[in-house]
């Protein structure tokens, strides 16, 4: 008997579909991953020159710097090359009654929370000595919620790449992402085919090859990344079996984004603005060069025209409103997100409302998850069945996270309110949580045993204390000793202010 070639298993050759984010996230993390010694693996991406990206998901999570540092990438060049600004978190407006003085509501979910322990925790000591009275969570247990008051970004002059005073995460342009990941990704041997795809050609429950308008290309694995399309994993299992529906939960299932000049005096915001409006809410999100904004919306109470109109009456008339799209969302994802020798990635495979930026850390949790699952050519079902249930996993704690924004609301002013404050019974277990959290505090454990790392308790308590959503604690409070928790927090914060560089004074420094 002759001795088998053991490397005739080995995957030779990756095909994905689709550029955008999805598309070159991908393609730069498996081209490492395979050849960053040798080229291993040819890796081509097929996209469509006269298909556009959406490019609207223009804001990310904290976490999205590693993939960036781990792909080699120069911060301040992809800084320069996509007129990012920074994100020191989310500031939501109006997702409760005003406040008894007929201010709005808000409140601030930043990326840190000071861990200071004493006997009880930080945020435990801010609830006993019932401060929630005086001052908000978010200023009680996170520095960047100072930080933003002040204009402060996350970086100064020394900070070295991919690493601030505190954790942050970018506003970006997500067409000239796409550009600029173009870019690296040719110089670092992808092989772009700028082609239309015409037909997929299905093989034995796998796909053979994409024909295109100038030639077929064959491949051992092919990644969908062709956005609400779909084009190759629907050629394997039909849509209407592989779907599943968020909208029950989540019925925000179209936005209208504008971009927009910024007014004279105003310089970009290093944070992200998410203010809820009749039938949804608004995002605001500043660039160097220009606002993205836009509204997410429910679809089956308003027209185009008039969520168009309603967010150009919040925006204020003066706007100079330089581009208008009108975009339709599904909100779900795959039952399989893997299907023969083909995987969808990106908004081929789910799509959650951009509530929290979570676009493109899903793509880079599904690549990198890719990298660890795909190790042969041959890969068997129960591999498979693995990646898709870590995936389905990953969506059902992400969209259970985004429904207790909604959840909480005690907004009563338009139907859509009434209705999405009785959503946690879409998410299994929800409400059970939330009851529990009236009498005990959100910890790790609570939340133990899901599958998204991207959002924990501490992300969890931002949310519920920020709603009001306070538990009732009849335990004992050592004034004295919590005492000491907050002076340990005013010495943090003094200390980051001092080192802390204005937003403005950074970019200005990258040109």
């Amino acid at each position: 008997m002759g001795s088998i070639n053991m490397n005739d298993n080995q995957v030779k050759s990756i095909a994905i579909v689709g550029g955008g984010s999805s598309g070159w996230m991908t393609a730069l993390y498996l081209n490492k991953l395979y050849n960053h010694t040798t080229q291993n693996v040819e890796i081509s991406l097929i996209e469509s020159p006269n298909v556009p990206t959406i490019g609207v998901g223009e804001a990310t999570v904290h976490s999205i710097r590693y993939y960036f540092a781990a792909m080699g990438l120069d911060e301040k060049e992809l800084l320069k090359e996509t007129n990012a600004t920074f994100k020191n978190g989310i500031l939501f407006r109006n997702w409760m009654k005003p406040n008894q003085d007929g201010s709005m509501h808000e409140y601030f979910h930043s990326f840190e929370q000071q861990n200071i322990a004493n006997i009880h925790d930080i945020s435990s000591a801010w609830l006993l000595d019932k401060k929630h009275n005086q001052q908000s969570y978010d200023d009680a247990v996170s520095v960047s919620s100072h930080l933003i008051k002040k204009g402060l970004g996350p970086k100064n002059i020394n900070s070295r790449p991919y690493e601030g005073i505190v954790p942050y995460g970018y506003h970006l342009d997500a067409i000239k992402m796409a550009a600029y990941m173009t870019k690296v990704g040719v110089k670092a041997g992808i092989k772009h085919i700028k082609a239309t795809v015409t037909d997929v050609e299905i093989v034995n429950g796998n796909i053979g090859a994409v024909h295109t308008n100038l030639g077929s290309h064959a491949a051992d694995v092919f990644i969908d990344c062709t956005g609400f399309k779909g084009l190759l994993i629907n050629k394997l299992k039909s849509r209407e079996s592989n779907w599943q529906s968020f909208e029950q939960a989540l019925p925000c299932n179209k936005a209208v984004a504008v971009q927009v000049e910024y007014p004279d005096s105003e310089s970009p915001k290093p944070y992200t603005e998410a203010t809820a409006l009749s039938n949804g809410w608004a995002w605001e999100i500043d660039l160097v060069n220009r606002r993205g904004t836009g509204y997410v919306y429910d679809g089956n109470r308003l027209t185009e025209e008039q969520a168009q109109q309603e967010l150009l009456e919040y925006l204020g008339q003066d706007k100079k409103v330089l581009k208008t799209v009108h975009i339709d969302m599904q909100v779900g994802c795959l039952k399989e997100f893997w299907v023969g020798n083909c995987i969808a990635i990106g908004l081929s495979g789910g799509f959650i409302e951009p509530l929290e930026s979570t676009g493109l850390h899903l793509i880079n949790a599904s690549a990198r998850l890719l990298g660890t699952h795909l190790t042969s050519k041959q890969v068997p079902q129960s591999v498979r069945d693995s990646y898709n249930t870590i995936m389905n996993g990953t969506y059902e704690d992400l969209k259970q996270f985004i429904v207790l924004h909604y959840c909480l609301t005690d907004r009563d002013d338009t139907e859509f309110w009434r209705e999405v404050a009785q959503s946690a019974k879409y998410c299994t277990g929800l409400e059970q949580k939330i009851a529990t959290w009236k009498s005990k505090v959100c910890e790790y454990m609570d939340l133990a045993g899901g599958y998204i790392t991207m959002f924990s308790d501490e992300n969890y308590r931002a949310i519920l204390y920020g709603m009001k959503h306070y538990p009732e604690l009849h335990l004992n409070a050592d004034k004295e000793e919590n005492k000491k928790i907050y002076a340990e927090f005013d010495r943090r914060l003094s200390q980051v202010m001092n080192a802390a560089m204005s937003h403005q004074d950074y970019l200005a420094q990258l040109k």
